[in-house]
């Protein structure tokens, strides 16, 4: 697991760093467009995308975010009630 989580976070700083490329970072903006508004929301995602494909708004705020983590937060998870047996069950 230990593995994972320093994949997970080493893969996120590459992707703040590639984003505050000047010349590239908005073509790996674009790419990555679909999963950040996905992960964000409509609204927000649109203008996370929208801020890093600026060019000196963009590199100034991902070289911030490495440092201080998103400024636009994700979405809060859907909570399946599927798999959670307690909360169908009645309290006497």
């Amino acid at each position: 697991m230990a593995k994972t989580v320093k994949g997970r976070v080493g893969w996120a700083v590459v992707k703040k760093l590639l984003r505050a490329i000047p010349i590239i970072g908005p073509v790996f903006t674009v790419g990555f467009a679909g999963h950040d508004i996905k992960k964000k929301g409509l609204v927000p995602g649109a203008v996370h995308v929208g801020l890093d494909v600026t060019p000196v708004v963009g590199t100034a705020k991902n070289v911030v975010e490495i440092f201080t983590g998103d400024w636009i937060p994700d979405k809060a998870p859907k909570i399946s009630q599927q798999g959670d047996s307690s909360a169908n069950q009645r309290k006497p």
